[in-house]
Formats: structure tokens, sequence, C-alpha cells
């Protein structure tokens, strides 16, 4: 287990730079700059000068690169701002804010949109699909299997609009979206992310309800589990103790990378429900070519995935006895 650990955390790293480096030369073949932007009307040829070398984009786009990759290391001087300390990440085009800081600013709200729905859809998605998996036939089945085809047909700008026009303007059950630290207020936390929550668990439970019913479905019928019952082993003994396991290897695959997904950042959501986490950030760098705040939200969400996929491979040995790391 160390070694493939040190192994994967090796790969990762290797794999988070390649990302860097193409998210930095993607954005420079996008043909707005970001000095000019920051210039404004009455711009003049030293004040771009002086705009640029502040930005620190007066210097070949591999000496940026460089520059950019050895901040998170040692720090970085900076024109106009002073010294960045390690792990730093630069200055925002935008605002002249530090990119780090910004980002740990907004992470805890998508760190509990995203917790919080997962909670939910993994509750009743799996809970669903085993249902549906032991009842395969029956009404049971078919009201869970055309509930969740449907469910995953929906779109979030779609649902979550409704909801807040049906639950909130209408008829008031709930409070309107918004934040508030964990540590603040836990009832006022849970109240403001209760309708993001829902509205975004709904396709993600679907999308979980068909998948598990379809892995329980398969193991079910599988030889180990048949000899399991042929022995005198009880159903639920049988159910949780040999088709659970073997069911949920993929399941856990998939819940790794959307739960990365989902801390990267629920852009759709965030927006929606007008939430200023993380996916708002992104969507905000690229509208205004603000390449540092992009690569630290790029960076986040690469690492999240990377990451996420490492526990999962590590997890499956534990929940499949079938599986073990080299």
């Amino acid at each position: 287990m160390p070694r493939f650990l040190v192994r994967r955390v090796l790969g990762a790293l290797v794999i988070l730079l390649i990302i860097s480096a193409v998210t930095f030369w993607l954005f420079y073949a996008v043909p707005r700059d970001p000095a000019t932007m920051s210039c404004g009307k009455n711009c003049t040829p030293d004040m771009l000068a002086k705009i640029r070398h502040n930005l620190g984009i007066d210097h070949p786009i591999p000496v940026q690169y460089w520059d950019w990759l050895k901040g998170i290391f040692v720090g970085r001087d900076y024109s106009g701002f002073g010294h960045c300390n390690a792990p730093c990440l630069g200055y925002s085009f935008a605002n002249n804010q530090p990119v780090l800081g910004t980002i740990l600013d907004r992470l805890p709200l998508t760190l509990s949109l995203a917790f919080g729905s997962a909670v939910v859809f993994l509750i009743f998605g799996i809970g669903t699909g085993m249902m549906a998996a032991v009842k395969q036939g029956k009404w049971q089945d078919k009201v869970a299997s055309s509930a969740s085809l449907v469910a995953s047909s929906m779109q979030i700008y779609f649902v979550g609009y409704l909801a807040m026009y049906l639950l909130v303007a209408k008829l008031n059950i709930l409070d309107n979206p918004s934040y508030t630290p964990l540590t603040e207020n836990p009832v006022s936390w849970a109240s403001g992310l209760l309708l993001p929550w829902l509205v975004l668990s709904l396709i993600w439970t679907a999308n979980y309800t068909r998948m598990t019913r379809s892995q329980l479905v398969e193991t079910l019928s599988e030889d180990y589990v048949r000899t399991a019952r042929a022995k005198g082993l009880s159903s639920r003994n049988v159910f949780f103790r040999f088709a659970w396991r073997g069911a949920m290897g993929p399941i856990v695959t998939i819940f790794g990378i959307d739960l990365a997904t989902l801390i990267g950042g629920a852009i759709i959501t965030e927006s929606v429900f007008s939430l200023q986490g993380v996916g708002r950030l992104a969507l905000s760098s690229v509208n205004r070519s603000d390449l540092p705040m992009l690569l630290g939200v790029t960076v986040l969400s690469a690492g999240a995935i990377v990451f996420f996929n490492i526990i999962v491979d590590a997890v499956y040995a534990l929940i499949d006895p079938r599986i073990r790391l080299s």
C-alpha cells in the first residue's frame, strides 16, 4: 500500500503539472489582453507597459509559467504587491486580490454544497437502487426505474428555477438560498443550502439509483453469491456480505469522480442560486480573462479529481476482497 500511494502521488503531481501548463498556454491562445482591459479608455503606451510589468505578463510565456510554478514552492515578488509567501498562486488580474486567499474564502461554500448534496443523493440513490434490485420485476422496481429515468433527463437550471419559484417565492416553504458558515449558525447553514442540496441531489440520485440497481442485479447472479445461498446463509447475510460489497466497487469509483467534480465547482448550481462559490469564481475568471484565478481554480479542480481517484483505488481493496493493490 505505501508503495502504491507514493507511486500514485508522484503520478498525480505530473498530471497537475501538465494541466497547469496546458491551461497557461490556452489562456494566451485567446485574443484578449488583460493589461488592455485593465488600462481603461485613456490608456497610453507607458501606462500599458507599467500594467504589464505589474501583472507579470511582460516576459515570454515560458518564463511567466516558470515564475508562477516557482512561486508555489518558494514564493514570489510582485511589483506593486510586495512578496507573496509560498504557496503563492499570484494575484488576480481583475481585482488585485491574492488568488489563494480568494479561493479559500469561496471554498467552504462549495464544500458545503458538495458534501451536503452527496449525503442526500447517496442515501436516497443507493437505498432506492437496493430496493429496486431486491424487488426486481415487481412494481417497486418499475416505479423506481421509471422515476430515475425521468429525473436523470432533467436539467439543473430548469429544476432549480422551478423549485425557486414554487418552494420559495410562491409557497414560502423553504428559505431563499444563501450561505452562512457552519461554525456561526448550523441551522442557518442547513436551511440556506437545503434547496440547492435537494435540486442538485435530484439528478444525481436518479443516476445512482440506476447504477446501484444494475450492479446489484448483475452481482446477485454471480456464482459466488449462488454458492453462498446454497451453503444455507440467510438472504440478508448473502446480500450485505457478498452481493453488496461486490457491487459497490464501480459505484465508489463514480462517486469519487462526482464528488471531486462538485468540489471543483458546481458552476450551474451556484449560478442558478446566486451562490458565490468556486464555480462562480471560475466562470467570472473566464469572462474577465483572469489567468491567475483561472489557473488556481483549474489546479484545485484537477487536484480534487486526482486525489479522490487515489482514495477510490485504495478503498477498492477494502470493499472487494478480490482486489489487491500491487
